[in-house]
């Protein structure tokens, strides 16, 4: 045997004596693999998804869908393809690096590691989960900032729609992470010392807790939290004012004001939303989307969002998320208890810390597969809202302002169907104006 060959067997026996090791120390099991097949499984899924999108796109590239064909131009309906391939592209390497790094902090040790740290430098336990917590956000952050950069700096200014400056984005971070220690801290805090206190069935007092805290954030943000990082004004437009305050009589809606938020100030994007709960209720439009709608196009709008508070759609939404974080959070209740959950996932000390940020990051592995039940029935509300915006206002008026959002956005107007039932909550272009034809 050679001496070159002899060092390579030694190489072979130190890895092989390392991954012994590992396994051995961080008591690998059977979830290992079930975490490890999910992972794989997602990961195959969204790639595939992303591939058929793309192939969608290309296949109808060059011609204009025939019901967008009079208002869309063919160089406005290819920039839309390379718009969404582009996203599509940086998102393929987002997948596997997001699902790499999601390796190294569980499997790999790192959240173990992050782990031994905090318990190194204090001994109070709800202390060291807060700041466990809260480091690893913060390195979650840093983590993902290039991807972040990339896609506000380069591929939105690319095709002309990022406004952001550095000093805007800075302040958006540095802001974010005040409110993250201002309130995100204290909660954090509040729900490990319930976790911790209130015995077998904690979860039921995190989900109370939670539930209400959500609702708070529901009525505060739109007079505390939204103007730290946007301005808002009253609506200056008198016509399309008057147009709204009837709109807002016929259908019997009250709001706390119609506002309009300088969107401009990030993105040339135009959209418009409702914000808030109660009698704490604000109409809000970008900046953007005025600039480019006619006030019957904006009335007709605004009628399809009030269409989701007639049919209760948000009370229904809240209602689901309330659901599902109390399943959520019943089977953390049991994962919890279980040795075989930290150590399947590589930390060898249970903690309701860990636990909380393994279930946290793990999660999506396991349930991206309802995604698509999900987003039906988000496409059920919009046809219910479209309906109701064609009853109160022109139907034309509403299909001319989508139209209008599908080009000035860049949006495709031939996603993949497959594609579209896992990432889209709305109906997709061609259907939606069909279903509003049809109500003409």
């Amino acid at each position: 045997m050679t001496h070159k060959n002899a060092l390579g067997e030694e190489k072979i026996s130190k890895i092989n004596h390392s991954l012994f090791f590992i396994f051995t120390i961080m008591q690998f099991n059977l979830f290992t693999l079930i975490f490890l097949i999910a992972t794989f499984s997602y990961v195959v899924t969204m790639m595939w998804l992303n591939t058929r999108q793309v192939k969608s796109m290309l296949n109808s590239f060059d011609k204009v869908p025939n019901e967008f064909a009079e208002k869309i131009t063919l160089e406005q309906h290819q920039k839309a393809a390379d718009y969404t391939t582009a996203k599509l592209k940086v998102n393929h390497l987002e997948i596997l690096f997001s699902t790499g790094v999601l390796l190294v902090w569980t499997l790999g040790g790192g959240l173990d590691y992050l782990d031994g740290i905090w318990r190194s430098l204090m001994n109070d336990t709800l202390y060291i989960g807060v700041g466990f917590i809260i480091s690893l956000m913060v390195i979650g952050t840093l983590i993902d900032l290039p991807f972040s950069l990339y896609r506000t700096f380069v591929l939105e200014a690319k095709f002309g729609f990022n406004k952001t400056t550095v000093g805007t984005l800075v302040g958006d971070m540095v802001k974010g992470f005040m409110l993250a220690l201002v309130i995100g801290a204290p909660l954090l805090y509040v729900i490990l010392y319930l976790m911790n206190a209130m015995g077998e069935y904690w979860w039921l007092s995190v989900w109370l807790l939670l539930s209400g805290f959500s609702l708070l954030m529901l009525w505060l943000y739109p007079t505390f939290i939204a103007p730290l990082f946007n301005k808002f004004k009253p609506l200056e437009n008198q016509g399309l004012k008057v147009k709204i305050d009837n709109l807002l009589e016929r259908t019997g809606f009250k709001s706390d004001g119609i506002f309009v938020m300088d969107g401009s100030k990030r993105s040339s994007h135009g959209n418009a939303y409702f914000t808030g709960i109660g009698k704490n209720k604000r109409i809000v439009f970008f900046d953007t989307l005025l600039k480019g709608m006619e006030d019957k196009e904006v009335e007709a709008i605004l009628a399809h969002e009030l269409g989701h508070f007639h049919h209760q759609h948000i009370r229904k939404q809240i209602i689901i998320s309330f659901l599902t974080s109390l399943c959520g959070l019943a089977l953390l209740g049991y994962l919890i208890k279980q040795s075989w959950f930290f150590h399947g996932l590589g930390v060898s000390e249970m903690s309701d810390y860990a636990a909380l940020v393994l279930f946290s990051l793990t999660m999506p592995m396991f349930s991206f597969a309802i995604e698509p039940i999900s987003n039906a029935f988000s496409r059920k509300h919009e046809f219910e809202a479209d309906a109701f915006a064609a009853k109160h206002t022109n139907a034309d008026d509403l299909v001319s302002s989508l139209v209008k959002l599908y080009r000035d956005n860049a949006s495709t107007l031939t996603p993949d169907r497959l594609y579209s039932a896992f990432h889209d909550s709305h109906p997709s272009a061609s259907i939606r104006i069909n279903h509003l034809k049809e109500a003409t």
